[in-house]
């Protein structure tokens, strides 16, 4: 695995689909591996083809372009639908729009979120036409799918079929000692783990943490309600806390109005943040869902997290949540725990911070938690590493214009 800078003078095309409806987790990730992979080849180009109708601030670099598809949005009893359109609809212009940017990019690799073929089979054609132009295809999958059983339903199902003859490789953004994708799902090719994708440590001259400042957190927050109101009793409860709930793009019904008037002078309420990194480094404790990128982040800027595990339609965050905790890397409460035994837990984690509860500086918490992640067979620079593992992959391909435009195929993967 090459970490050496790729040459200026060959500028490479690299398409990544995140299919996120709902929720921004998975662009979040494929952006840090961007921004990653930019800093490997400079010279690169990236376009992230996306379900998310806005593009978030935190992209930044103008290297990175984004290109909107009708979002298929995952409701509780299992089936994808978009709010604006027919199903198939949807499908048909995802579809055409995938195929339409690998025409006019040819990648040298293509790297596909979670679904192989996509939400409903919408990637094969252009899968299938990077493939005849020469591109590496990756797919990437998160650390913790759902059940074991679930998950191998899935994998039996039109949605894999013939993927190990497709893709070049599979990278899984975690680690074995977490989950296991070859052993716990039966994934059809040898994943390579390449540690968890996050931030960077906070550095040694960032400010020192306030402890008492409590963040809350709920990834977009269409779902976080319970959340942000189980942080806002834990802080009416401790009058020497403040507290910052950042309210992501979905939890525009939050105001100060609904938070407990013993608690609400001392609350912030911030949206549009374009990351809660600065925050966690600076906060004393974090009581949030336990998404991948959220948990990633205030684990690697050094805090402990309570995690309040969403648990429908799948269960992919109480099972990352109990074996963080069984690690020793976070706390965990259900949605409908009772303040006081956050509060507890919140006060129990202050106590044995070294230094007790005096102010500390985040790069020495963040080292001395890296260790312990270490420790356990968790590292945190999975965007560095997957990010030299695809240009590696795509050093020497050369992209060519295949002589015809490949046949749509059916929507086999469709669910």
């Amino acid at each position: 695995m090459s970490t050496q800078p790729l040459p200026r003078s060959r500028c490479r095309h690299y398409v990544f689909s995140s299919h996120d409806g709902f929720g921004l987790g998975h662009l979040r990730r494929n952006t840090q591996i961007a921004h990653a992979l930019l800093a490997t080849d400079p010279g690169a180009r990236i376009t992230i083809v996306t379900g998310v109708a806005i593009r978030p601030r935190w992209i930044g670099d103008a290297r990175i372009r984004t290109i909107t598809v009708p979002p298929l949005l995952k409701g509780s009893d299992g089936a994808y639908r978009n709010p604006g359109m027919a199903f198939e609809q949807a499908v048909g212009i995802r579809t055409r729009v995938f195929e339409s940017v690998i025409e006019q990019t040819r990648p040298a690799a293509v790297i596909v979120d979670r679904h192989p073929f996509g939400l409903a089979g919408e990637l094969q054609a252009g899968l299938r036409r990077a493939q005849a132009g020469g591109a590496a295809l990756v797919l990437g999958l998160r650390d913790v799918l759902d059940e074991p059983t679930r998950v191998r339903e899935e994998l039996d199902g039109a949605g894999w079929d013939g993927v190990p003859d497709l893709f070049d490789t599979l990278l899984v953004y975690g680690e074995a000692a977490l989950c296991d994708h070859r052993a716990e799902y039966g994934v059809p090719l040898a994943p390579i783990y390449t540690g968890w994708v996050g931030p960077a440590r906070p550095e040694p001259s960032a400010p020192a943490r306030e402890a008492g400042l409590l963040l809350v957190s709920a990834g977009g927050g269409g779902d976080g309600r319970p959340v942000f109101d189980l942080g806002a009793e834990v802080l009416a409860r401790r009058p020497s806390w403040r507290g910052v709930i950042v309210a992501g793009p979905y939890a525009a019904d939050l105001t100060p109005s609904d938070l407990p008037a013993a608690a609400a002078a001392r609350i912030t309420i911030e949206r549009g943040r374009p990351s809660c990194v600065d925050l966690l480094a600076r906060a004393g404790a974090a009581v949030q869902m336990a998404g991948y990128n959220s948990t990633v982040e205030a684990i690697a800027c050094g805090l402990r997290p309570v995690l309040v595990p969403r648990r429908s339609p799948r269960r992919e965050q109480a099972i990352r949540a109990s074996r963080l905790a069984a690690l020793g890397l976070a706390d965990v409460v259900d949605e409908g725990a009772h303040p006081d035994e956050v509060a507890w837990l919140l006060d129990r984690q202050l106590a044995g911070r070294p230094g007790g509860s005096e102010a500390v500086s985040p790069y020495v918490d963040a080292v001395r938690v890296a260790e312990h992640a270490a420790s356990v067979g968790l590292r945190l620079d999975g965007a560095q590493r997957a990010a030299a593992l695809i240009a590696d992959l795509a050093r020497d391909r050369v992209p060519v214009r295949p002589a015809a435009r490949s046949r749509v195929v059916s929507r086999r993967g469709a669910r």
